[in-house]
Formats: C-alpha cells, sequence, structure tokens
C-alpha cells in the first residue's frame, strides 16, 4: 500500500495479513524507524507471528558500510591478501560460508573485486 507517506504506509500496514505486516517491518528498518519497528515486531510476536527478523545488531548499525564483525574479519584478511580457503582455515569456518562472506562484503562496500575492497574500506574508515 502506497500513500505517498511511507512511514503512515508501514503503519498501517502493520495492521494487515502476516505478509503485509512483515514487509511493513521491513519498510520500517529501511526507513530508520528501529523504535517503531521494534513496538510492531513485539505486537506481531503476540500475536503469534513466527520467524521475524531481528534486525540489524548496534555494531552492525554503527558501521558505514553495515558489516558485521565477522565481514570486517573477513576484509582485514582480503586485505592482507590471503585467498578464501586460507580465510577459511584462519577463521575455522566453511570455505563455502567464506564465500558468502565475501559476497556480502562486495556488496556492502559496492566495489566488484577483492583487490578493491581495502581501498573501499580505508575510505569508509
Amino acid at each position: 500500500m502506497d500513500l505517498g507517506f511511507p512511514y503512515e504506509a508501514a503503519l498501517v500496514g502493520a495492521e494487515g495479513d502476516d505478509d503485509l505486516s512483515r514487509q511493513s517491518l521491513q519498510q520500517l528498518h529501511g526507513l530508520g524507524a528501529s523504535a517503531t519497528a521494534t513496538a510492531i515486531a513485539r505486537r506481531l510476536r503476540e500475536r503469534g507471528t513466527r520467524g521475524l527478523p531481528r534486525g540489524p545488531r548496534p555494531h552492525t548499525s554503527e558501521n558505514p558500510a553495515q558489516l558485521t564483525a565477522r565481514e570486517l574479519e573477513v576484509v582485514t584478511l582480503l586485505a592482507d591478501g590471503l585467498r578464501n580457503a586460507e580465510i577459511a582455515e584462519r577463521l575455522v569456518i566453511s570455505p563455502r560460508t567464506v564465500d558468502h562472506h565475501v559476497s556480502a562484503v562486495l556488496r556492502k562496500l559496492r566495489v566488484g573485486s577483492r583487490g578493491h575492497v581495502a581501498a573501499a574500506a580505508a575510505r569508509l574508515g
């Protein structure tokens, strides 16, 4: 539902069925209305809605690129020139998990290659 006022539309949508409520919750998070999103998520959980996202952790929200703590570790190791297999061994995780982290890092930093990760990270501080 688009009323031309995204915040108000999300509030109205939160009162709808589960699918509409979930979409509204995402919209509120996207708008930065975390207090409202938290209150609505609590209300949805009370009415029995399961599997609602908890939203980003405070540490992730504080990061300019929204990188998680693990993604920051991966950035450091990428900047050191390590390959995915080496990163997996160092962090004691599977190479496939490293693939996912590297993909997320590239997307969040808006770079097209591993070689640009260090420069983008430095630029963001």
